[in-house]
This record gives C-alpha cells, structure tokens and sequence, in this order.
C-alpha cells in the first residue's frame, strides 16, 4: 500500500476502484482508502454480505486496516476517502479514530449523516473535530451505484417473470405503478401454482409471526384491492398478529385476465380456498367487506375448523332469493354506462380526506382499460336469482351463519353508504348467529376501511375476550 496521492481527486479515484471491487463481489459498490502524509496506509470495501457482518463497511474496513498499519487506534493526521457520503455508523467510527479529514463523493440522501439526513460533524460539542468535503467525483461515484441498483432491479424482475411467467391471456400490471404508494410500506408476495390459477399470479400481503396466536385474513371488494387495508394493518400486526391481505384476481398487483368471463363467482372462491390451505391459515378473524364478503362469507364452511372470528364491514350474502339493494343496482347501472370510471375519484367521492397520491395508488392497477375486465364484471357476478352462479352456496353460507357458526362476531357500519344502505347490513346482522348490534360509523361510506384504524383498534379488544381464538364448529 505505497501508492502516492497528491490530490482529493487521485485518492477519490482508488476509492472508485474498491467500489468496483465490491461491485464485482455483490457488495453494494462503496469503497473507501485512507491516506497519511500522501501515501496510501489502507483500502476497505463493502463487505457486510459476504463477511455476514453488519458493520463491514468500507469505511470501516478501511479503518480497521489503517489502525493495524499504525498500531494505533487514532488516526490523527489521515485522511479518508470514501465513494457514498457516510452513514451514522461510520460517521461515528471515523470521529471515534480522530481522523483529520473525511472526502467523499455522492450524497446519501435517506441515510447520510455528514450533512443529508443529518450532520454528526458539525457538532461543536463533540471532543474532535473532523473537516468533511463532498461532493468530489460524485459523478461518477453516482453513477457507480445507479448502475448497480439497475442491474440488480432488472435482474430481480427476470428472475420473478421466470418464476410466474405471465399467460398469453392475461396482463399484469407493470411494477413501476406501485413505486410510491404512501402508507403501503410491504413487501410483495406472489402465489401462481395454485391449482385453480392455472399459471395466474396472485399477489397477497403477509406480515407478523407465522405461528402468531391470531390471523386476520382481509378480503377486499371491487374496485379496491390491498391498499384498502393499510390504516388496519399495522393496528393487528402492533398486538402481535398475522395478517394475510390477498389481491383477488383482476385487482391489484395480482394478474388480470383480459377477458370478462374469465370471473366467475365460484373460481375466485376456490382461489381464496387454496390460499388458505396452502398458507394454512388458523384461528383467523375473517375481515370483509363488498365483494370481500359476498365471497369471503362463503368461505369457512368449508373449512369451520380455520375460522375464530368475523369482522363484516358493508358486504352482503347474495342469496338470489331476495332483491338487491336499490343502491347497488343504481351501481351496476353506472358501471356499465360509464366503464371508464376513475376508481381513485369513486373512492374519493365517499372519503374526501384522501390525498391525490393516495387516489393515485387506487388507480395504479388498472393503466388502461384492457386491464378493468374484473372491474366490468364483477357489478354482474354479484347473484341475483336463485339460479345465479354463486347463490346456492350463498344460501348454504347463511345456512352456516345462521345456525353453525360458533365464533365471535363484530360489525361496522358505514352510515353513508349509497350502495349498501344500513339496512342490508342490519338484514344480514339478523342471519349470522350471536352477532351483537353493530358499531355505525355515522361519517363512514362504503370504504369502512378508509375509516380503519380505530375500526381495527375496536376489533383487537373485542376479540381479546376470554374465548377469541376458539375456532368454530
């Protein structure tokens, strides 16, 4: 380690080259050199991967390496140089080391602590002082990174596309729609050998302990899809819960075939059935709501010993043998004079509160109208007679609720709802058995979700009861 450095630009150039070493390695590319009256004295690159050591840092494999060279802990009179502005970490090693001077080249702007997201140098209380530059060849140091995370997204996209190819039938909503979701911080999770879906990919949410003592299984309705869960999940997964949130077929990130008759009332049925079983599901709160509960009340009948609870917000059971609301014929209706509806706009109809951005995230599944089949039709899967697809086993489900049903009960009313009005909710209070009388929202809509944290808050203590988590019979 003899080679001489004259300049900020000559040192930052062998830091270049430790980062194209850890580029090379699979490292994130950082690399970093520390330099003593103009000679090289250590180098250091990213290593926390292959050394299995959160602290490998370049930075910090730099200093380690120059405090063996000199005996000595304290660096003073070095200066190091580094390719990515500092984190927290590093910044406080290299104060630590007494370092004279800190180069570097791009700015961190979500972890930098010399200056972006915070600035531990410029502390005047602490006991050394450290002179910090940045900025030289940032540039190319910049441009090192982006073309590492370019590599690495496009690599990762090959390498889901090969696991769930997309069918010839079907389109799927390109990842980029859901870069910046706000309130919507998890990862995605993908099923496609499903024996139903028969290659379709299948996006679903699943945070918290696998082995927790409760799992809330949330089923969203049309047109919304995960995203209306996000003020609720994170209340279930604070009490230490799982929580399972799919994308029906169609919605979402899931994929959406592009032709009308591909949903059908029972096959959507039989996927949430499969999901549940091959994630096999236990002492869960069903959480429903619109097409989430004409299809999710179907559900644990057919499998009783799965279900503890329910938490049934505006939904219905589509029996086929009574007359559907006038709102949701007015609703169907729309739907088929107006195919083209902006669902963000739908939902900011009811819930005035939600931001552009957040409008903008319940749009993001559908870029065109090739991608809106399930949107056309699901308003006409919704059963209306007892002939209809799908009504002989909503029959069978009230059967259940009526008179098999042994789990706790709790529904939330949106007051506002100009589709599903108080009194289908009341009218399907009556048919599910020991279901007490139901918290009315007064300023909720149809989207009870968007109302969802003290909602969700509700629910933890009420199935908090001595015998929450007892499964049905």
């Amino acid at each position: 380690m003899t080679a001489a450095v004259s300049s900020d630009e000559e040192g930052m150039r062998l830091a270049l080259a430790e980062a194209r070493a850890a580029g090379d390695a699979g490292e994130v590319p950082v690399g970093a050199v520390v330099v003593k009256d103009g000679q090289v004295i250590a180098t250091g690159r990213n290593a926390p991967v292959q050394a299995k050591d959160p602290t490998a840092h370049a930075e910090i494999v730099a200093l380690r390496a120059a405090a063996q060279r000199l005996g000595n802990y304290r660096l003073d009179g070095c200066t190091l140089y580094v390719t990515l502005e500092p984190c927290a970490m590093c910044s406080g090693a290299m104060l630590h080391s007494r370092l004279a001077r800190v180069v570097y080249g791009a700015t961190e702007p979500r972890t930098g602590a010399a200056g972006s997201v915070l600035d531990l140098f410029a502390h005047a209380a602490i006991n050394h002082q450290t002179a910090v530059q940045g900025g030289v060849l940032a540039g190319e140091c910049s441009a090192l990174l982006t073309t590492f995370f370019g590599e690495r997204r496009r690599e990762q996209r090959a390498d889901a596309f090969a696991r769930h190819p997309l069918r010839d039938d079907a389109l799927r909503t390109p990842d980029t729609a859901f870069a910046h979701l706000p309130g919507y911080p998890w990862a995605p999770r993908y099923v496609s050998d499903l024996p139903s879906l028969a290659g379709l990919r299948m996006h679903y949410l699943d945070e918290g302990p696998v082995d927790a003592p409760r799992t809330w299984l949330c089923l969203h309705g049309n047109p919304a899809w995960s995203y209306l869960y996000r003020h609720m999940l994170p209340v279930f997964l604070a009490a230490g819960d799982r929580v399972v949130a799919p994308d029906l077929i169609g919605f979402g990130r899931s994929d959406k075939p592009k032709k009308e008759p591909a949903h059908q009332f029972e096959w959507h049925r039989q996927v949430l059935l499969e999901l549940i079983e091959r994630l096999d599901l236990r002492n869960v709160v069903l959480v429903v709501q619109d097409w989430g509960g004409i299809l999710g009340l179907t559900l644990p009948m057919a499998c009783p010993e799965r279900f503890a609870a329910l938490l049934v917000m505006n939904t219905l059971l589509a029996t086929g043998d009574a007359p559907l609301p006038a709102g949701f014929v007015d609703w169907r209706a729309m739907c088929r004079d107006k195919p083209l509806y902006g669902v963000g706009r739908l939902l900011l109809r009811g819930n005035p509160h939600l931001s552009a951005a957040e409008c903008a995230a319940y749009d993001a599944p559908f870029p065109d109208k090739g991608y809106r089949a399930a949107l056309r039709a699901f308003p006409e899967r919704v059963p209306a007679s007892v002939d209809a697809p799908g009504a002989a086993l909503s029959r069978q489900a009230r059967d259940f609720w009526q008179h098999r049903w042994q789990g706790q009960s709790l529904m939330v009313i949106g007051a506002r709802d100009p589709v599903l009005g108080p009194a289908t909710m009341h009218e399907l209070q009556r048919h599910i058995r020991g279901c007490s009388a139901p918290t009315v929202l007064p300023d909720a809509g149809h989207f009870v979700q968007e109302h969802g944290a003290p909602v969700a808050r509700l629910a933890v203590e009420y199935f908090s009861f001595p015998d929450a988590g007892r499964p049905s019979g």
